[in-house]
């Protein structure tokens, strides 16, 4: 199966420039952890999720009003194409420990986006390999486990 069989096409992104109160209130209207950050050419540049939105902005006292997100955001990116099988989408979820990944043309620009949720409800994805997402991304596996 291919990444663009279930992913979403319909991702709205954020300018490095757009405040950080700005894609907080994004987050909010369009029920979403994460915002894909595109530069003019909708080539992405980063992600800021809700995470980032609290340990780099809030949590360190800065101005949500004035602070661009391009001082919040993740640079390290783990991407996809449309046309990788899904499979790889999903080892590079677990290696990142990400819920979601962007999913980029050849030339860097943003097609979509792939979540967990997009793979629960995908008739072309196994329960068992959504469970071994959601398993390896909280470190819930067995080698994670007898690590303690």
């Amino acid at each position: 199966m291919k990444i663009r069989e279930c992913m979403c096409n319909e991702t709205i992104f954020a300018k490095p420039e757009t405040t950080v109160q700005d894609v907080a209130k994004q987050m909010k209207d369009n029920h979403i952890g994460c915002i894909p950050v595109c530069d003019n050419n909708k080539k992405l540049v980063g992600i800021v999720t809700d995470r980032d939105v609290v340990l780099r902005c809030i949590a360190c006292n800065k101005d949500a009003k004035t602070v661009p997100v391009s001082e919040i955001m993740t640079t390290k990116l783990y991407t996809a194409d449309p046309d990788e099988d899904i499979e790889n989408a999903t080892e590079k979820m677990c290696d990142g420990n990400v819920k979601r990944i962007p999913i980029v043309e050849p030339n860097g620009c943003l097609k979509g986006m792939l979540t967990i949720s997009d793979l629960s409800v995908s008739p072309l994805c196994s329960t068992e390999t959504v469970g071994y997402i959601v398993e390896e991304i909280c470190g819930c596996n067995s080698k994670n486990k007898n690590a303690e």
